[in-house]
């Protein structure tokens, strides 16, 4: 064989060697270990104390104490000096109707009262003079009651005709129907009497209803107030008792909001211990809890702020949204909402694995800087205790953690 043909074979038998070589004699590779991972996250230690929890609410104003004046008699508008959203002064003119219109009314009431006393007194006169025709009218059928047994006598004796006999019979029975009317026309005089004083009684009654009315003709404010819904201007033709305006009281508005009945039961036993739940809103407004309103339904009830401390701008009709302060709660933690796990739980962090701890979400409070922080309640919680804050989607019951401000272990 040729050396050009064995020298691949001895390189190809070489290189084999080496790699045999090479392979026998490498290090060996240290063991592959499984290692577990840890999470980093961060903690918060737990200091228990009075906590007061509080409610976002979300309400409209109202004015309860608003007064919504009337005309008290149909008359043009004379004056309106007063626009809308005005504050006025108690006794201040707000609306002034026309004199020109109220006064014909006045003397129409006038009249009436002194037509019917005319009328009483022309009664006692005629009560009088009939009183005085009835002895007239008397002696007028004594007398026929003589002719008539005149007229007899001389028919019986002869004397007298039959003509004379009836002639004396019918003076009689005029003689007698005149004296009965006399007679019905006194003893209707009670009646007519009374009937002229009660009417006279009425008439006195609708001219002093027509005089208040007339006084009240300039409708004056009648407390400190804001002037609101306007409807009439001067030159207006109005009708008894159409609206003319409003004003209310700036210091008694309230705030209707709807509250959820899950916290219906307590705050309803705060009043019922005299205690007086406050509300505060984002511009400074203050307002106290007063009560409920009378009916209510499946979603909660509707709870009544009352105005402690007011603020500009403040009007009827406007929302406002306020925290109202629940009762506090002796031993209670806020922490921020990341914390939570689901509704009702937490988890501490002992030597570096997650422990499952069950609470009471009492709802929420307020931390030193303004943020809202959830606040739970517990048997499970004592002081000391690092809780996890930030919020892990695959929390579980002995997970591995870091704490961010420590070394991570080894």
């Amino acid at each position: 064989m040729s050396l050009k043909r064995l020298l691949p074979v001895v390189i190809l038998a070489i290189g084999i060697a080496g790699f045999v070589a090479l392979r026998m004699t490498r290090p060996e590779p240290p063991p592959a270990t499984a290692q577990e991972r840890s999470w980093r996250i961060e903690v918060q230690e737990v200091r228990l104390g009075e906590q007061t929890p509080i409610l976002p609410l979300f309400g409209e104003l109202v004015a309860p104490e608003r007064v919504t004046l009337t005309a008290s008699l149909p008359a043009r508008i004379a004056a309106r000096p007063v626009r809308e959203g005005q504050r006025v002064a108690e006794g201040e003119l707000l609306v002034a109707l026309d004199q020109a219109d109220i006064a014909p009314l006045l003397a129409q009431a006038a009249a009436e009262v002194a037509d019917l006393e005319a009328q009483l007194a022309n009664e006692q006169l005629r009560l009088a003079s009939d009183r005085a025709a009835l002895v007239r009218e008397q002696e007028i059928r004594d007398n026929a009651a003589r002719q008539l047994e005149r007229a007899r006598s001389l028919v019986e004796r002869n004397l007298g005709s039959r003509a004379d006999l009836d002639a004396a019979q019918d003076a009689l029975a005029r003689a007698r129907l005149t004296l009965t009317t006399r007679e019905n026309a006194i003893a209707e005089h009670p009646a007519r009497q009374a009937s002229l004083e009660a009417r006279l009684a009425r008439a006195r009654a609708q001219l002093e209803a027509t005089r208040r009315d007339a006084g009240r003709a300039r409708v004056t404010a009648p407390f400190d107030g804001i002037v609101s819904e306007v409807r009439v201007a001067p030159g207006d033709q109005v009708a008894a008792g159409a609206s003319l305006l409003s004003v209310y009281p700036e210091e008694g508005l309230e705030l209707r909001a709807r509250l959820p009945q899950t916290h219906e039961a307590e705050l309803l036993e705060a009043l019922a211990r005299g205690e007086t739940p406050l509300a505060e809103a984002e511009n400074g407004a203050r307002f106290a809890l007063v009560g409920f309103a009378g009916e209510g339904d499946a979603s909660g009830s509707e709870a009544i702020l009352a105005l402690r401390e007011s603020t500009p701008g403040l009007r009827p009709g406007g929302l406002l949204a306020v925290t109202l302060a629940r009762p506090s709660h002796p031993r209670a933690l806020a922490l921020p909402f990341t914390a939570l796990h689901g509704n009702d739980r937490l988890y501490r962090v002992e030597a570096g694995r997650l422990e499952r701890l069950a609470v009471e979400r009492l709802g929420e409070t307020r931390g030193p800087d303004g943020t809202r922080l959830a606040l739970v309640a517990g048997e499970a919680l004592t002081d000391g205790q690092r809780i996890m804050i930030t919020h892990l989607p695959n929390a579980m019951p002995g997970l591995r953690v870091e704490i961010a401000a420590e070394e991570p272990e080894a």
